[in-house]
C-alpha cells in the first residue's frame, strides 16, 4: 500500500510523515522522500532575476524518482543519495530503502507527476493558512538554513506561491484526505488513522 502526502512549503508534510511512520512502525513502513531527487544546483532553472527556483517540477529528476518508486512498490530495494540542504552533492549519504507492505511518499509534486499519482493507494493533502506557512518557513529558513528574511520573502512571493497555485492547488480535490494542520491537527490525525487502518485491514483481507 502506497500512502502519499502532498502540501505546500512548510505545511507539515515531514511532521505528518514522521507521525505516520511512528504509528505504523509495527508494519516497518518504507519512507520515500521526493526531496532526494533534486537535480544538482548547476542544473536548476533560474528566474528572470537570476535566482535559482527550486519550486518547479523540473527541479527534480522525475524519471529516476518514478523508476525508484515503482521498484520499491514491486518489492525491490533501492539506493538513493539522501538530500541535505546546501550540502555538496558528493557529501550526501547513499542510503538503502528496503520495500515494505506500506510505503509512505512525501513531496511537493505528488499529484502533478501523473505516474506518481497513479501509484498511490491513498493520498493526503495538507491544508494550512498561507500566513502560517510563511511564518513557519521564516522560522525554519532563518534559524536552520541561514537565509535572510528578505531572501525568504522573495522566494515566497516569486517561487513558492506561484508553484502552489499552478502545480499543487489544482490537484487538491484528488486527495483522499484533506488534513487541516492547525489547532485541529490531533483530531485530524485520529480521523486519518481510522481511515488508514480500515484500508490496511481491507488489503490484508485480499
Amino acid at each position: 500500500m502506497v500512502i502519499g502526502i502532498c502540501g505546500g512549503s512548510a505545511s507539515g508534510k515531514t511532521t505528518l510523515l514522521n507521525r505516520l511512520h511512528n504509528e505504523l512502525k509495527f508494519l516497518r513502513p518504507s519512507i520515500f522522500s521526493m526531496d532526494n531527487y533534486y537535480f544538482p544546483i548547476e542544473q536548476q532553472q533560474k528566474d528572470t532575476n537570476g535566482k535559482i527556483n527550486f519550486d518547479l517540477p523540473t527541479a527534480l529528476d522525475q524519471k529516476m524518482l518514478i523508476s525508484d518508486l515503482d521498484k520499491l512498490r514491486k518489492g525491490i530495494s533501492i539506493e538513493v543519495k539522501e538530500y541535505r540542504f546546501n550540502a555538496p552533492p558528493n557529501t550526501n549519504n547513499l542510503i538503502t530503502i528496503d520495500p515494505s507492505s506500506v510505503i509512505i511518499v512525501e513531496g511537493l509534486f505528488l499529484f502533478y507527476y501523473e505516474k506518481v499519482r497513479s501509484l498511490l493507494d491513498f493520498s493526503i493533502f495538507m491544508e494550512v493558512e498561507p500566513t502560517v506557512q510563511l511564518d513557519r518557513r521564516l522560522d525554519r529558513d532563518q534559524n536552520s538554513r541561514g537565509y535572510s528574511r528578505e531572501a525568504i520573502i522573495y522566494q515566497w512571493e516569486n517561487h513558492v506561491l506561484p508553484c502552489y497555485k499552478k502545480h499543487l492547488e489544482p490537484y487538491e480535490e484528488l486527495a483522499n484526505f484533506r488534513f487541516k494542520n492547525d489547532n485541529r491537527a490531533d483530531d485530524e490525525f485520529e480521523r486519518l488513522m481510522n481511515e488508514i487502518e480500515l484500508l490496511v485491514a481491507k488489503k490484508k483481507m485480499k
